[in-house]
């Protein structure tokens, strides 16, 4: 008997042998990542309770599938301003087709092991998205700090701010609000210098607890989280609004949620990776749990989901060993969305828009920039003109624009093609080309020709090339007639082993 008692312990140990380490680990990023599933949804625009359901599926139901073992997914800021956008174009009742529908493409595309192919994206252009989508969501959230209404687009955001800031120093309302907004940004800026013991408690709760405590105990007149209650929140998209399908601009914007969430879900997978020594990421598999949770959350009428960077590294720093603490940290959302929800209605909206200013700050990467201008100036462009795009434009045609500029600089640079001319004095004049002959370089390989004297004979020797265009094959042809017109021999061509 006593032999037999010895054994189940040490059968449960054996069975759940990082219990303790993921179990901490999941209340850690469960404070993580419970101000921020409602400031996203705040800030989104929808019912605060919606950014828990996502976290809640994020982990139970993505939590449970293969793919990326410790990447915790969530509500995310990158999203924030596309989601906003969507909803006051198409309402509230079409976010749920929207976000099923994105799903449903991800599970497709995993099921066609597409997710690789997103490690090809240039990351120039997944960070120039991140940081377009930065800019606008710390130009908007600033107005939200201010308790002002944000003006429609994103130029309109950053040329509104000075006047936005002079209305709220002249109002009392207002210039409490962007105190407890500014209040906010300081002590998450300032929370990783004070002692380990003290940063057991997440920055962003603690920036929040301190915020709703400041507003409590001084009475401000801040505007608070209004709570709608779990199930209050919860509308599954009508029969009715799927006919909302029809229409192309509601086409393009699930395209922009597939896209961008498929993108950033990816990389911040590989950067999790990084950070451990555990099982490496499958993609294709971990593109079908993003499907599946954002099918299901778009079937309950909640925020689209993506793995979010912050609450893994939380998760990875906190001593995760698998995915049982990702899983864990939605049983804590649902537990509090069920049992403590008239919480919500004490935190003040402003705290709420401080830290989604200050996770727009981490998507902008100023310093990372400056290096890139010093060694790539090209991909540094591409950043920029992206974020630049996203910024005046939208952030479909901005994606769209930083990824025709990637692949047209990919081109240019892939088309290098080299002319040495052999000219000895007498007898034909010797050229030889080399490299890829595209109609990218076609004026250049058209002048180095015609620089050749014209009184004399010349060999063109292609067999250097590697890849041959139509259009330098037709040009080439052209200058050879012209140039055998003037009197001279036949140009003698000397064709690539392998033309295309």
């Amino acid at each position: 008997m006593s032999a037999a008692t010895d054994q189940r312990p040490a059968g449960r140990i054996s069975r759940f042998p990082h219990l303790k380490q993921d179990f901490a680990a999941s209340l850690v990023v469960f404070l993580v990542a419970l101000p921020l599933c409602v400031g996203v949804a705040v800030a989104s625009g929808v019912p605060a309770e919606l950014g828990l359901v996502t976290g809640i599926v994020g982990g139970l139901v993505t939590g449970l599938l293969r793919g990326s073992s410790l990447q915790v997914s969530g509500p995310a800021a990158g999203l924030t301003v596309l989601v906003f956008e969507a909803v006051q174009e198409f309402g509230l009742p079409a976010l749920g087709v929207i976000v099923l529908a994105t799903g449903v493409l991800q599970l497709a595309m995993g099921a066609l092991k597409l997710g690789r192919y997103f490690r090809a994206i240039s990351v120039s252009v997944v960070e120039g998205m991140l940081a377009g989508i930065g800019l606008v969501l710390i130009a908007g959230q600033l107005y939200a700090m201010a308790g002002a209404k944000a003006p429609s687009s994103g130029l309109g955001k950053i040329a509104g701010l000075p006047g936005a800031v002079v209305d709220a120093v002249g109002s009392t309302s207002a210039s409490a609000s962007l105190a407890i907004g500014v209040g906010t940004i300081a002590v998450l800026v300032l929370w990783k210098r004070l002692p380990a013991k003290v940063r057991t408690v997440p920055g962003p709760l603690a920036a929040v607890g301190l915020a709703t405590l400041a507003a409590l105990l001084l009475n401000l007149p801040v505007a608070t989280v209004e709570v709608q209650g779990l199930l209050g929140s919860v509308q599954p998209p009508s029969l009715s609004s799927f006919g909302e399908l029809a229409h192309v601009g509601l086409l393009g914007t699930i395209l922009a949620f597939t896209l961008i969430a498929s993108a950033e879900s990816l990389f911040s997978a590989a950067a999790v990776d990084r950070l451990h020594d555990g099982p490496r990421t499958e993609y294709d598999k971990e593109l079908m749990a993003q499907g599946a949770g954002n099918a299901i959350c778009g079937a309950l009428g909640a925020l689209p989901m993506t793995a979010v960077i912050v609450r893994s590294a939380a998760n990875v720093q906190a001593g995760a060993r698998t995915k049982a603490s990702r899983v864990l940290h939605g049983v804590w959302l649902l537990l509090f969305a069920a049992l403590l929800p008239n919480v919500l209605a004490y935190i003040p909206i402003p705290a709420l828009a401080g830290i989604l200013v200050h996770a727009g700050g981490k998507l902008v990467p100023v310093r990372g920039l400056v290096g890139l201008w010093r060694e790539h100036r090209g991909e540094a462009l591409i950043l920029v003109v992206t974020a630049v795009s996203i910024v005046a434009v939208s952030m479909f045609e901005g994606v769209l624009i930083g990824l025709a500029l990637a692949v047209a600089k990919t081109a240019w640079e892939a088309s290098h093609i080299r002319l040495e001319v052999v000219d000895k004095g007498a007898g034909p004049v010797q050229a030889y080309l080399s490299g890829n002959a595209t109609f990218l370089r076609l004026p250049k390989i058209l002048d180095d020709l015609e620089a050749l004297p014209q009184d004399r004979p010349v060999e063109l020797d292609l067999s250097g090339l590697h890849h041959l265009d139509h259009a330098c094959r037709t040009a080439l042809e052209t200058w050879a007639e012209r140039h055998s017109a003037v009197g001279t021999e036949p140009v003698k061509v000397t064709e690539p082993v392998t033309s295309v």
